[in-house]
């Protein structure tokens, strides 16, 4: 099992930043389901449900997984990543500044922003590769976890590259099959990117946190080389042919075999690790899957497999370890400042079990309004769903938030009292 270095953590506030921004991301995508006249969740062509979308995969789930790519790589992996605070300022700039044109563009009609994100967003995507994967590449030990996050991390940036393309191609720029690049820069991203980051990660944290076995490494081989076999000949067929359908079987089939298994590895685990964590990614798996089946049923269903996987699932997932990861860097934080001799509260009191429940009841209600506004598209039921999102996103932040707020009374009430 992988042992956590802190002294080559990074500064707490590189990670932290990104991972404080993706709760509010998740509040606009409240708001716009808030604004809904009733026809946000009836077609993927909408603009506004283009941003929706966006606010989760850029927003929401991008922030999240680059501020836990920069504190896990260095931390879990040893990994160095380049260019410290200085460059994570910047990557941290053109990711949100990228978004919010992006989210301007599709909701005003604004080209000119369009096409901005549509410079902005791929190149926040070749620096993050840029400060990590020349680390990944050269550091020794836990070989199958580094290939899994190097191989997301190239997919990450053929992602970011090909958002590029639609955003030029939306504007005229571009001379490209809408549909099939449409659909190719979402397999990439949903698959390529975060499902296959998850994989990986899920190596070391799924043994570490949640007491589960470790995935075989023959097993994880023959996963990860599937994926990357469907996707380019998905790619190609998508181009060449003008036929998602391949696509589509590889994100189905291979989204299945990660979430049940993973389900699988985390049922045999003792009961004594069945906290919240386990609970959200089990939750999470269980949706994911729900997901997958979705879109095997038909393209129609593909809205709703959306929103079951990009806007609740991989939420799930990911909020579940953020929570673990700000809790880690709040302690960090505290060893860094007050030093030896003092007597530090320990990660579960920075982060008690009881808010980390909070924010998993407070998302329960949005994993079954969201579905049925899908498939029952009325505006009164977006506006509950928009509700129930806001307050469940509101639970993150302030779960997020506790973490400061009780490390900054630690360190007062040790100045109170040398």
């Amino acid at each position: 099992m992988a042992r956590l270095n802190i002294e080559a953590s990074p500064a707490s506030s590189l990670p932290r930043r990104f991972l404080l921004s993706a709760p509010p991301w998740g509040m606009f995508a409240a708001l716009l389901l808030l604004s809904d006249d009733g026809s946000l969740l009836v077609t993927r062509w909408q603009p506004a449900t283009l941003a929706l979308v966006h606010a989760f995969t850029l927003g929401v789930l991008g922030n999240t997984m680059f501020g836990s790519l920069l504190q896990f790589l260095p931390a879990a992996a040893g990994v160095r990543v380049h260019g410290g605070n200085r460059l994570g300022h910047v990557l941290h700039g053109l990711l949100n500044v990228g978004t919010v044109l992006l989210m301007t563009g599709f909701l005003t009609g604004w080209r000119t922003g369009i096409t901005l994100a549509g410079v902005l967003l791929p190149a926040a995507f070749i620096l993050l590769g840029g400060m990590t994967l020349p680390g990944v590449l050269v550091a020794r030990g836990q070989r199958l976890l580094r290939a899994g996050i190097g191989l997301a991390l190239l997919s990450a940036v053929i992602t970011g590259v090909l958002g590029g393309c639609l955003a030029l191609l939306l504007n005229g720029h571009l001379n490209m099959p809408l549909l099939a690049l449409v659909d190719v820069h979402a397999a990439w991203g949903t698959l390529g990117w975060i499902v296959l980051l998850l994989a990986g990660v899920a190596r070391v944290v799924m043994p570490m946190f949640q007491g589960s076995a470790k995935m075989p490494g023959t097993a994880q081989v023959a996963w990860t080389v599937a994926l990357l076999l469907g996707l380019c000949a998905g790619t190609w067929r998508a181009f060449a042919r003008d036929d998602v359908s391949w696509l589509g079987l590889t994100l189905v089939v291979l989204i299945t075999a990660f979430a049940g298994t993973a389900l699988w590895l985390l049922g045999r685990g003792p009961r004594g690790h069945a906290g919240p964590l386990r609970r959200s990614w089990q939750l999470g798996l269980m949706l994911l899957l729900a997901a997958a089946m979705a879109l095997l049923s038909g393209a129609r269903n593909g809205l709703l497999a959306g929103a079951l996987g990009l806007a609740i699932a991989l939420p799930l997932l990911l909020n579940g370890m953020a929570l673990e990861i700000i809790a880690f860097l709040g302690w960090i934080e505290l060893h860094r400042r007050i030093g030896r001799g003092v007597q530090l509260p320990g990660v579960q009191r920075l982060l008690p079990e009881k808010d980390k429940l909070r924010v998993l009841f407070a998302q329960l209600p949005v994993s079954l309004l969201l579905p049925a506004a899908v498939l029952y598209p009325r505006s009164w039921l977006s506006r509950l769903t928009g509700l129930a999102m806001l307050l469940a996103w509101l639970a993150v932040w302030r779960a997020l938030n506790g973490v400061n707020r009780r490390s900054e009374r630690f360190v007062l009430g040790i100045k109170g009292h040398p």
